[in-house]
């Protein structure tokens, strides 16, 4: 009999993740079959989507409400196509706001098996999360190795399949040698600087950043910064180079190719001696680089009062928490000053082998030199169906 899946993602990185578990599935099950809602990549692996994916991507707090009775109408519509196909499994992946709403219809009006690829940061804040889930999800595919416990005492099966990241490209040698000689880097030391993705985050950070950068190259003169730009604040990031060190290398993505841009912004990560980063998954790209870094976020100050009263760890960098180490330096909430992350960058530029190590532990434990986690997670999936 061949196998039906239906699967469904609702942002990009969602849709990274489906089409490498869609390839899995294909190349250890080629009767398999796609239904359900996704990007580019999962469509290039035979999936025709119900409706463009990008009607999902607004579930935020602050673009929810206008759409809520379209999103509504899309949970309810997608959950009964599921019901009515009946296939042998429902996958969705991420998106909680919408994939645990479907999941959850999906089950009380049948018994179709339901996965969810990315287990909830139930370590970090929300434990009982978990728990809810478990009411409409049969098993969930981990990111992290020290997730599945914590799924598992939920009552959900639970797979550890890797983090993408240790499946994406590095710098080749030649690559790196043309980034420098393009931009006339020379020998010099480069400290990556990488402030965010978003225009919220860089006109938090990109101030303190410039001072605190400026305040390193005081100290450190012969290093270059360098700044891969994100396309949607790429004009913000510029519009702030009045205030950062003088020779600030800005990588603009809007003036390259897409191919040659990704080729040059891989062997910045790779040929950078130090980084300086907003608070995030970029944590583990630099990890996977070998590149030492301090890590650096400014709330909402309400958001920091709820943070320090709901959180569960002393760090929110995923390096340290995979690695059991605390190695790499934050600046967060009232910590994110020019003063304190010149300092942090400084003492880093003179000792960074411990936190060489501990980006090397938590990359194999990631699952680095091991089965692609797309090729995993498919595996994780067919081992557990009836």
């Amino acid at each position: 009999m061949s196998l039906r899946v239906f699967i469904l993602a609702g942002e990009p990185s969602g849709d990274r993740l489906g089409g490498a578990l869609m390839a899995g599935l294909k190349a250890l099950r080629p009767d398999v079959s796609f239904e359900g809602i996704g990007g580019a990549l999962m469509q290039a692996q035979g999936l025709r989507s119900r409706f463009p994916m990008e009607e999902l991507s607004v579930m935020g707090l602050a673009e929810v409400l206008p759409k809520y009775r379209h999103l509504k109408r899309r949970i309810r519509e997608t959950a009964e196509a599921v019901i009515a196909q009946k296939p042998d499994v429902l996958i969705t992946i991420d998106s909680p706001d919408f994939s645990l709403r479907v999941a959850s219809l999906v089950k009380a009006g049948s018994d179709i098996r339901t996965v969810h690829y990315v287990a909830p940061s139930v370590w970090a804040w929300r434990p009982k999360r978990a728990v809810k889930m478990a009411r409409c999800i049969d098993q969930v595919l981990a990111l992290l190795p020290f997730e599945p416990p914590l799924m598992e005492a939920a009552g959900m099966d639970c797979d550890f399949v890797g983090h993408p990241v240790v499946a994406e490209s590095l710098a080749t040698d030649t690559e790196t040698a043309d980034f420098r000689a393009r931009f006339d880097l020379g020998d010099a030391p480069l400290v990556l600087a990488l402030p965010g993705s978003r225009r919220s985050e860089v006109t938090r950070l990109g101030p303190v950043f410039g001072e605190a950068l400026k305040a390193f190259a005081h100290f450190h003169p012969g290093y270059r910064v360098v700044v891969p730009c994100a396309a949607p604040v790429a004009d913000l990031v510029r519009a702030q180079a009045e205030d950062w060190p003088q020779n600030t290398l800005f990588l603009d993505p809007n003036t390259h190719d897409a191919q040659i841009f990704a080729a040059i912004k891989r062997a910045a990560f790779a040929t950078s001696d130090l980084a300086l980063a907003a608070s995030g998954t970029v944590s583990l790209e630099l990890a996977a680089n070998a590149t030492p870094m301090v890590i650096a976020y400014r709330f909402q100050w309400l958001t920091w009062q709820l943070m320090k009263r709901m959180a569960l760890v002393d760090t929110v960098t995923l390096v340290n928490l995979v690695s059991e180490t605390r190695v790499v330096p934050e600046c967060l909430g009232p910590d994110c000053t020019a003063e304190n992350i010149a300092a942090q960058l400084d003492a880093l530029a003179k000792a960074p082998a411990l936190q060489k190590a501990a980006m090397g532990v938590t990359m194999q434990r990631l699952g680095q030199g091991g089965e692609a986690p797309g090729l995993r997670a498919a595996r994780a999936v067919l081992g557990r169906l009836p």
